[in-house]
């Protein structure tokens, strides 16, 4: 089976689209870096550093330190597809971290978005 693109793509060329998605609805970057850490269990040097590195999104979530053990608690659709039935475990985080990103745009709250 082919890879997807999307595994490739440098994650630091994503990152600041998430920014912008968040921004345009009065939400800012320490809300888009926060999902991420809770996330991915990266903290802020890390998250800087995985930036600068210029890491693809397989080594970004490969090399994250730990998946929030409420990841699976995130459910929803992301380009038509549930997130909760996506077989691919890269594509399932990718997804997860966009469907997170959409609820940070959409005016939820945090403590909603990560799962508390």
């Amino acid at each position: 089976m082919a890879r997807h693109k999307i595994f490739a793509m440098e994650f630091a060329k994503v990152y600041p689209l998430y920014i912008q998605k968040a921004e345009r609805k009065n939400r800012t970057k320490a809300d888009v870096d926060q999902i991420i850490c809770w996330l991915t269990g990266y903290d802020q040097a890390g998250l800087q550093q995985q930036l600068e590195l210029r890491n693809d999104f397989e080594s970004f979530f490969a090399q994250a330190p730990a998946m929030h053990p409420n990841a699976s608690l995130i459910r929803g659709v992301v380009c038509g597809v549930r997130v909760e039935e996506i077989d691919d475990p890269l594509m399932q985080k990718i997804r997860y971290l966009d469907k997170l990103i959409d609820e940070l745009a959409k005016g939820k709250k945090i403590e909603k978005i990560l799962r508390q």
